[in-house]
This record gives structure tokens, C-alpha cells and sequence, in this order.
């Protein structure tokens, strides 16, 4: 009877616990959101009181700060936040933070990577090449100049001013801005490659991150790098690689295929890191007739460096004596339809005016998107933008380019001889 007894109040004492329950969440299931969305422990730990409001009104961002490395190492909202010198500031909250962040709050901690970062075509040049000089100090110029002369004083870019404010607005400057002047006196905004409140590493090692900018037919690099071996594999495999990996400690067992980081910043296994995109480059590709650059030989010695934590020597070599065979031939067409142009002008066949007359448009096109492909391809493994994207369109310009040339002579010459009027 004694047992009976008491597995019955064993029983009732369950029940009762788990009636209890029940009640409990169909309770909250009534109560009201901003009652029981409570801020995290996580949140709370990596976010400091600035979670308890932004938990509510701008939620992504916590999450998104929860899943940081900056969360991880319990820096703070402040931390970040936090006025430095030459910023604005605003009392949010009983805090005192700036108005706008820049990368000189990121260089209150990494200040390496802001240096290398500034002497990169990266920081001021890639403003300048569509605002020209107006936004810059004297001091930001003269730097900016001595490590890439000739990109800073530059008039504003015409074929800009042609395509309208709204298109340079939400076109032009989208991508230029990375070394966009800021108030505080800094240049550009790490956020573009690692995003706001993440701060990823794996987002910045991500092809399509480059790729927001480095696409289309002027700098196709991104449809070059899905194209080539190294794309492919990258899309088969990225689920087995440790994209956050610290680049300081980077590894083939971590990455095995590389990205764009990886050849152009990584330090993987025991490589330096850096923040300036140029350091491992030898040539000019960009420009309409490249020409190498000053530290060509350093360049290439650092990119073949990486090379060869995947491949020997050997085809190395042999690949860039391919890849440098089409930056010769390239040039040597562009520069035969720079000599064609430059006829035209000296006959006065075209106005000295910028983009009036089609002709010039299809010159443009001619180097700046299809002489670039060509280069760009045969540097990282686009055999069909070395052709079909590349050398096959330069050779049906110039054969347009030397018919509409030929009309134009043949229309002065007959109205010289007065038969273009009759």
C-alpha cells in the first residue's frame, strides 16, 4: 500500500510540473514581443549595452557583431564606435560616439594594415581616377603621388561628366570610394571589403567580394577567376576550407585553392601579409599600353612565391613568359590603333572634344575593355578572355576602326573637291 502511495504523489507531482509548463509557454506565447525578445548572454558579452536597443531596433547588426572575431576577442560597440581625432562626435544614449566611422577608427587597432592599405591604388588613386585631385590635401597628394605617379593630379574623368551625375553617383563612385577622403583627414573605409559589423575575414577572402568592384568589361577579373582552374575548384571545394583562418597563420590545409586574397594579401605559410593589392604585381595591366612597373622584379618574385605553394617552378616560368607574350602583342595592336587615332586628329578629321564622334568610342573600348580582358586573362587563367572575349574583339575593331577612318578621308577629300556637293 505504501508504494502505491507513493508512486501516486510521484505521479501527481509530475503532472502537476508538466501542466505547469504547458501554462508557462502558452502564457508567453501571449505576452508581448519586446517582453520576451530578452537580449542574449552572447549579446550581452559582446556587445555591452548598446544590445538592449539594438537588439530591437536594428537586430541584424548585433547578430551580426555576435558572430565576429571582434566579438571573440570581447572588444565592444565603443570600442569601435568611440571618437577619434578630427571626427564629429554625438552624445547617443549617455555614450559618446562619432557621427561616421572611417578606417581611421579600424587604425586605432590596425595600423599596419591601414599603412600598406594607403599605398595601394586602393586608397587615394581609385578616387582620384574618377574625382581627380579637388578632394585631397597637399600632404595626401604628394604621398599618394610618390608611391603611383600620376594617378592623383588628373582632371575629372570625362567620359564621367558625359554619363550624367546620377550615373557617376550611383555607378562610379560605389566603387571609387574605397579611397575616398574622409573629414577626419583618413582615406577610404575597410568596411567595403569586410563589412560593418561582421568584420569577416572569410567574406574578404571571397572571390565575389573583389568582384563587387573587379567585373564587367573594363576589369573582368571575377568572370576570369570563375572560369579558370582555380575558380572551379574553389566553388567545388569551399565547403572544406577554413575561410577565417587567421592570415598570419594561413595554410594550404586551411585553403588549398586561392582566392584573390590569397594571391594578392595572404601570408600562407610563413608569406607576409599585406594590404597593399600592388605589392605582388609586375605590370601595369590596367593602363592602354602597360608597361612594368617599378618594382616589376620584386613583384613577380613575391607572386612566384605563392605560386609555389601549389605548383613547381617550372610552369611558374613558363606561364608568365606566355602571359607577358600576350601583354607585348597587346600592346602592339593598341598602339597601332593609338597611331591610327592620332592620324585622324593631326588631319583634322576629329574634334579635340572627348567622346563626340563614334570612333572614339570604339578606340576606347579597343584598350580599355578588350585590350585589358586579353591581359588580365592570360594572367589568371582565362584562355577565353584571351581570345573570344579579348583578341578576337580587337581584331574586328580595328577592322571597323580602319573602315570608318577611311570614310572620313574619303568624305574630306570630296569636299575639298567640292564633289560632296553635288
Amino acid at each position: 500500500m505504501a508504494v502505491r502511495i507513493k508512486f501516486a504523489s510521484v505521479f501527481i507531482a509530475i503532472f502537476i510540473g508538466t501542466a505547469m509548463i504547458a501554462s508557462s509557454i502558452l502564457l508567453t506565447n501571449y505576452r508581448p514581443a519586446v517582453e520576451t525578445n530578452r537580449v542574449t548572454a552572447a549579446a550581452v558579452r559582446a556587445t555591452g549595452e548598446c544590445a538592449a536597443c539594438h537588439r530591437h531596433e536594428t537586430s541584424s547588426v548585433v547578430h551580426q557583431f555576435e558572430m565576429s572575431r571582434h566579438a571573440a576577442a570581447n572588444v565592444t560597440c565603443l570600442d569601435c564606435h568611440m571618437p577619434v581625432e578630427g571626427q564629429e562626435e554625438l552624445d547617443h544614449h549617455n555614450f559618446t560616439i562619432t557621427t561616421k566611422m572611417t578606417s581611421k577608427n579600424c587604425a586605432s587597432c590596425h595600423q599596419t594594415e591601414y599603412d600598406q592599405y594607403l599605398r595601394s591604388r586602393h586608397g587615394a588613386p581609385a578616387w582620384a581616377a574618377v574625382a581627380g585631385s579637388k578632394d585631397f590635401t597637399a600632404e595626401q597628394i604628394e604621398f599618394a603621388e610618390s608611391h603611383h605617379p600620376g594617378t592623383i593630379e588628373r582632371p575629372f574623368n570625362q567620359l564621367s561628366i558625359l554619363e550624367g551625375p546620377a550615373a557617376i553617383s550611383a555607378g562610379c563612385m560605389n566603387c571609387h570610394d574605397i579611397g575616398k577622403p574622409n573629414d577626419d583627414g583618413s582615406i577610404g573605409n575597410c568596411t567595403d571589403c569586410h563589412a560593418r559589423h561582421s568584420t569577416s575575414i572569410a567574406l574578404a577572402r571571397q572571390p565575389e567580394t573583389c568582384g563587387q568592384c573587379h567585373m564587367g568589361p573594363d576589369h573582368s577579373q571575377l568572370e576570369i577567376y570563375h572560369e579558370s582552374k582555380h575558380g572551379v575548384l574553389f566553388h567545388l571545394q569551399k565547403k572544406q576550407f577554413d575561410l577565417s583562418a587567421d592570415p598570419t597563420e594561413l595554410s594550404t590545409a586551411d585553403m588549398s585553392v586561392p582566392t584573390c586574397a590569397t594571391c594578392h594579401m595572404s601570408g600562407i605559410e610563413g608569406l607576409k601579409t599585406t594590404h597593399d593589392t600592388t605589392e605582388r604585381l609586375s605590370w601595369f595591366l590596367f593602363a592602354a599600353t602597360s608597361e612594368k612597373r617599378d618594382h616589376y622584379k620584386q613583384g613577380q618574385t613575391e607572386m612566384k612565391e605563392t605560386c609555389l605553394k601549389c605548383h613547381t617552378a617550372a610552369p611558374i616560368d613558363a606561364y608568365y613568359e606566355e602571359a607577358e607574350a600576350v601583354v607585348h602583342e597587346t600592346n602592339a595592336k593598341v598602339e597601332k590603333a593609338k597611331a591610327l587615332m592620332d592620324s585622324l586628329y593631326e588631319e583634322g578629321l576629329l574634334t579635340p572634344e572627348p567622346f563626340d564622334e563614334p570612333i572614339e568610342f570604339l578606340y576606347f573600348d579597343y584598350w580599355h575593355y578588350y585590350g585589358r580582358t586579353a591581359k588580365h586573362g592570360a594572367f589568371m587563367g582565362g584562355a577565353d578572355f584571351v581570345q573570344w572575349h579579348g583578341n578576337y574583339e580587337l581584331l574586328k575593331i580595328m577592322k571597323e576602326m580602319e573602315e570608318m577612318a577611311e570614310e572620313l578621308r574619303k568624305h574630306k577629300g570630296e569636299n575639298e573637291t567640292g564633289e560632296g556637293d553635288r
